[in-house]
């Protein structure tokens, strides 16, 4: 199971060890935003076969970030371990703020997903050499305005920020929050309070900072951070009564601080129309989407009902109210369950009622998490078969018991393979899996009659069919 652990100060140096180099270009790829935005997504983080794979909290649903691989990263592997631990979570699988690079790979991946790029999102991401230059007429209103302000401030002078500028930081949020025009608006408020302790941390060695002085008076800073060729900004902020400061501040950091970099990222505009309209008029290179891919089951795309199933001598079918005291005395015997490797008991999390199997099957099927099949002799239920951990990539898992009263007869087999030969032709998987314990013999030659051994380790057996 993977161990995550929240995002602090003291992980900086270990992100950054995969941000420094990560060519994804976007924002969320940064130490900046995953200790910035912490209070709102609160990212934690793991090192999994050479990648390191962030969780974060988006309306009370995990998402992953894609995997950023170190130099002898596995993404593929990656992936696999969280879609694994997502599956032993009961979760669902979300890789969220996906790069352009990484899309196809994903498209490939997964046979059934749902794929969103939300405008909001995305990110105002410019040539540097544009903003470092502000050159051709697309950028005279930008160099006008600079014009303006050194008219007004020409002894202004850039310089980058240290510790020793703490006062004039200080200096600029008063200044800066006397003469804001969003006070209001929570959000942005919000937003400015992030900013204020994110710029504590400009000694960093992760950020560079930067601020346009007017004297002694700082006007105008900003904060960022290098990954891969792409300088990211986590913060720009001005003061709104000197005109035409803030194009002097981008410029001013863009040649100073941008070096190495082909491109200058500033973050997306959070659906703010004010935030929008300035970011346009810089004249992006590009709005860099951020894919949001949340692979489906098959169950949700092919099955609607739980069908009927005829075998020679059996029916397979949904399981009824009728079949309540015949089901509960078949998950209730210990004898037999001992082989079955799920406490179901135990998974209730509560006290054993009436209906209390029923209903938690009824839910896994409303959920399209699992199907559960009663087994049926002359219309007695006799055993159930369940498919089930569905792995989005087109895989799911079989179980199958019958009562110890019918065993002995082939009724597991021919249950196990009715559904097995249904998942593949009609819910259109490619790949049915099941494991039994290594001392039910019982179950090792039911399986090796219909499946094809696929491994084992010191507990089970395991085996597979495929299409």
């Amino acid at each position: 199971m993977i161990q995550f652990k929240a995002v602090t100060q003291q992980d900086g140096g270990k992100l950054r060890k995969y941000y420094k180099d990560c060519q994804y270009g976007l924002c969320e790829y940064s130490v900046g935003t995953k200790l910035m935005w912490r209070p709102v997504l609160h990212p934690a983080w793991a090192e999994i076969a050479g990648c390191l794979v962030v969780r974060n909290e988006h309306d009370g649903h995990w998402v992953f970030d894609y995997p950023v691989p170190g130099p002898e990263g596995d993404e593929d592997a990656a992936l696999t371990a969280i879609e694994q631990y997502c599956l032993e979570q009961g979760a669902a699988p979300v890789i969220s703020v996906v790069p352009e690079c990484k899309a196809a790979r994903l498209l490939a991946r997964y046979p059934y997903v749902r794929v969103s790029d939300i405008r909001t999102w995305r990110d105002y991401v410019y040539y540097r050499e544009d903003l470092q230059l502000f050159a051709g007429r697309r950028y005279s209103g930008q160099r006008n305005h600079i014009k303006k302000f050194r008219a007004l401030c020409p002894d202004a002078e850039f310089r980058r920020l240290t510790s020793a500028d703490e006062a004039a930081v200080r200096q600029f949020w008063a200044d800066y929050e006397a003469e804001f025009p969003k006070g209001d608006n929570a959000k942005a408020r919000d937003e400015l309070e992030l900013a204020k302790k994110m710029l504590r941390l400009v000694n960093k060695p992760w950020f560079i900072g930067g601020g346009m002085f007017d004297g002694e008076k700082l006007v105008a800073l900003a904060l960022a951070e290098k990954c891969g060729d792409t300088l990211i900004i986590h913060i720009e902020k001005a003061l709104y009564s000197y005109t035409g400061v803030y194009p002097a501040m981008v410029q001013a950091f863009a040649d100073a601080c941008g070096d190495g970099c082909r491109w200058i990222n500033r973050e997306d505009d959070a659906a703010d129309r004010g935030l929008r309209t300035s970011k346009l008029q810089y004249g992006p290179a590009k709005l860099a989407p951020k894919y949001c891919f949340e692979p489906q089951s098959e169950l949700l795309r092919h099955v609607n009902a739980i069908p009927e199933l005829k075998t020679e001598r059996l029916t397979l079918s949904a399981l009824t109210e009728a079949d309540i005291p015949a089901y509960n005395a078949l998950v209730l015997d210990g004898d037999r369950n001992r082989w079955w490797g799920y406490d179901d008991v135990g998974g209730l999390g509560g006290p054993v009622e009436e209906r209390s199997f029923f209903d938690v099957a009824r839910k896994d099927f409303e959920n399209r998490q699992a199907v559960n099949f009663a087994v049926r002799l002359d219309g007695k239920l006799i055993g159930e078969a369940v498919l089930y951990r569905f792995d989005c990539r087109g895989g799911a898992e079989l179980g199958c018991r019958i009562d110890g009263a019918y065993a002995g007869h082939g009724y597991g087999t021919e249950a196990f393979t009715a559904v097995a030969e249904w998942a593949l032709y009609k819910v259109h998987l490619t790949r049915v899996v099941a494991k039994c314990f290594k001392e039910n013999q019982a179950s090792y030659k039911m399986l090796s009659s219909c499946m094809r051994k696929n491994g084992e380790d010191e507990t089970f057996f395991y085996f597979e069919k495929l299409v």
